[in-house]
């Protein structure tokens, strides 16, 4: 057992690890992971941890998946759908934009197709008056968000390979987070509904008007792009294969079974069936859709997701080898902390995401350090909602696209940084959401 000093400096590497990842952005985080692993492994004589496999591939299926359908057209067309609904109620824009961004994520799988709403958001609200900070705190939030209740999402897939030892699979996590979700998404945007003054009497606004720095609102006609042919057929393949997943999770009666190592016949586990059905889907793609298999890799999301997986593959290997190796002290001394107060895990998992801006890899660091440490499975999950921390702090490519949009520049940053108007959008969907997924977890499992 380690000495409580070598532990510490074994602590203070994952926590540089992860810190020089986040500065130096994107798949660094990946990287200085697997250097932390040789830094415990070759310098601290620690056997290297186990590895998120599971996670991997399906993040690997998913993302080739609907990196294909980009090929053909179907994440446009999705956008273009998505785009007519926002447009038809302005009013109710502050409600509409966050459910269609968030509904529009939960089924291909990123949030990064809110980027292209957020012209559309921003032009909706700021031309019919609505100050536009509010839909535009409210819409990326909640697609960040939305990326705990899709079933194709990275973060999703980290989530399904950790939980799957406790016998956890994707519907009984879905069944909590979806519900999550939306009552996530009412809350924050009751909240936004009448937040900061109306432009027509915000003094900021108008004098910025008055001087000229900014132009008044003058609505703009937009020409619908001309999309592929099979652009439709592709996106419904893609939905069509969420969908099977779907129902696959909810009936165990429906998926192949085979004996265990006791003889008795057991049901395949989600986590393979995930994985077959993404690449099936894809592979419909390619044939019916006419997307080329060469023009995949060039996509945004296909090379996202690469970004996603080189991440979770060095942060996660890092902390399962810290955790792993210091199992027995860490459940001695933290434990019964945790177990008494069990909430602490999610302060704790809101700061993990604040600091290393990624789901995926708060997922993967602690959501196994909670089950480690006792902490009842269906409420980790139920804490599992607090990942959209990683919205703390107005860093994220989404905020900062979201910050240039408006004209109006009442979407800002604040003197002190950390007073954005994302941030109360972020608090509102944590706590209504963990607290939400935490009564639903209970009544089927408490």
């Amino acid at each position: 057992m380690n000495s409580g000093w070598v532990i510490a400096l074994e602590a203070l590497v994952v926590v540089a690890a992860i810190a020089l990842g986040v500065k130096y952005k994107g798949l660094s985080i990946g990287l200085f992971g697997g250097a932390g692993v040789f830094i415990l492994v070759f310098i601290f004589r620690e056997p290297p941890g186990s590895l998120p496999t599971s996670a991997i591939f399906i993040i690997l299926a998913v993302v080739t998946a609907a990196s294909t359908m980009q090929v053909a057209g179907g994440v446009d067309w999705l956008v273009s759908i998505a785009r007519r609904w926002i447009k038809k109620r302005p009013s109710m824009i502050t409600f509409v934009a966050p459910g269609v961004s968030a509904l529009f994520t939960m089924g291909a799988g990123t949030g990064n197709i809110y980027y292209s709403l957020l012209p559309v958001i921003e032009e909706v609200s700021y031309e019919n008056g609505v100050r536009p900070e509010r839909p535009l705190a409210v819409s990326p939030t909640a697609a960040q968000a939305a990326l705990t209740a899709s079933p194709v999402s990275s973060a999703m897939a980290a989530m399904v390979g950790v939980m799957a030892a406790s016998g956890f699979e994707l519907i009984d996590i879905l069944i909590m987070t979806i519900p999550a979700l939306i009552v996530g998404i009412l809350a924050m945007a009751l909240v936004y509904a009448r937040w900061g003054k109306d432009l027509d009497k915000d003094p900021e606004y108008q004098a910025r008007l008055a001087a000229g720095e900014i132009e008044p609102p003058q609505p703009e006609e937009e020409d619908e792009a001309v999309l592929p042919a099979k652009a439709k057929l592709s996106a419904v393949l893609f939905m069509a294969g969420v969908a099977v997943i779907i129902l696959l999770g909810l009936f165990d009666g429906l998926r192949p079974a085979f004996p265990d190592a006791d003889g008795v016949a057991e049901p395949l586990s989600m986590t393979p069936i995930i994985q077959m059905v993404m690449l099936a889907t894809a592979i419909l793609i390619v044939v019916f859709c006419s997307a080329t298999p060469s023009q995949v890799p060039k996509m945004t999301i296909f090379q996202s997701g690469m970004v996603a997986l080189i991440a979770l593959f060095g942060v996660s290997w890092l902390a399962n080898t810290f955790i792993e190796a210091n199992e027995v002290v860490l459940v001695d001394t933290i434990g019964d902390l945790v177990t008494d107060a069990p909430w602490l895990m999610v302060v704790a998992i809101f700061a993990m995401a604040a600091m290393t801006t990624s789901q995926t890899s708060t997922t993967l660091t602690m959501i196994p350090l909670g089950l480690t440490l006792g902490v009842a499975p269906w409420m980790m999950v139920a804490f599992w909602p607090a990942v959209t921390g990683i919205y703390t702090f107005p860093i994220n490519g989404s905020q900062i696209a979201t910050l240039q949009f408006d004209r109006s520049g009442t979407t800002k940053i604040g003197k002190f940084v950390i007073n954005h108007s994302f941030l109360p959008a972020v608090l509102v969907i944590v706590g209504a959401s963990v607290a939400t997924a935490f009564v639903v977890g209970f009544l089927i499992h408490g």
